[in-house]
């Protein structure tokens, strides 16, 4: 396994410099023919937008989401074509991970471009850094994990975004699962937690003065 590239050289967050104090909500292994159409909702119903770092293989699969996504306003952004460990794949590898990504999103929704990428498990090396920015892609990571994808029950995953969340956070959810993700759960209830408890959580980041805004495009 190659070194591990301190996150200090990753985007975790982006420092406040507006006074607006915005929060950043992306998610994860998406797109997900139960669970994606849910989280959309949800962020219909209250006008905000969010970032879907999703897994190209699904999204050739499941192009509408992709369509519907852009559609409503959302950005569309890279989390490789098939979910490996990056840090364990050879140069040619990571370069073919992310550029399928990149097309297959391009594939679905020819309105989307990607700009942003997010290494699976948040396994970031030299050579996917440099592979995402020679792709135009800015590598980001996050500030704030509540681990939703563990299903530890709604009131935690909304306690825990909002005890470490700060001004210029950028929150990591899930609304899909890896392909090679072993499910105890059905499709239907895998990310009803996440649902649940992004329904509770933007009004409540909203009552504590916070915006919760795009990601900034830096490119």
């Amino acid at each position: 396994m190659k070194e591990l590239f301190p996150l200090s050289a990753v985007r975790c967050d982006y420092a406040d410099v507006s006074g607006s104090r915005p929060v950043y909500l992306t998610f994860d292994d998406g797109p997900n023919a139960f669970c994606t159409p849910e989280v959309l909702d949800v962020l219909a119903q209250h006008r905000i937008p969010a970032t879907f770092f999703v897994i190209g293989t699904y999204a050739a699969e499941q192009p509408e989401l992709i369509r519907r996504m852009i559609a409503e306003g959302h950005e569309v952004a890279n989390h490789t074509m098939t979910h490996p460990d990056l840090s364990r794949c050879g140069p040619a590898e990571v370069r073919d991970e992310v550029l399928a990504a990149s097309e297959a999103i391009r594939s679905a929704c020819p309105q989307a471009s990607p700009r942003h990428m997010r290494a699976p498990y948040g396994m970031w090396t030299q050579e996917v850094l440099a592979v995402s920015a020679s792709a135009g892609l800015t590598a980001v990571h996050w500030s704030v994990d509540p681990r939703d994808w563990s299903r530890p029950g709604v009131d935690r995953i909304v306690n825990s975004v909002l005890a470490s969340v700060r001004p210029g956070a950028i929150v990591l959810l899930h609304d899909g699962y890896p392909p090679d993700e072993e499910r105890p759960y059905t499709d239907a209830t895998l990310r009803d937690q996440t649902t649940i408890a992004l329904s509770h959580l933007i009004p409540a980041l909203q009552r504590r003065g916070f915006v919760i805004r795009p990601l900034p495009q830096l490119h």
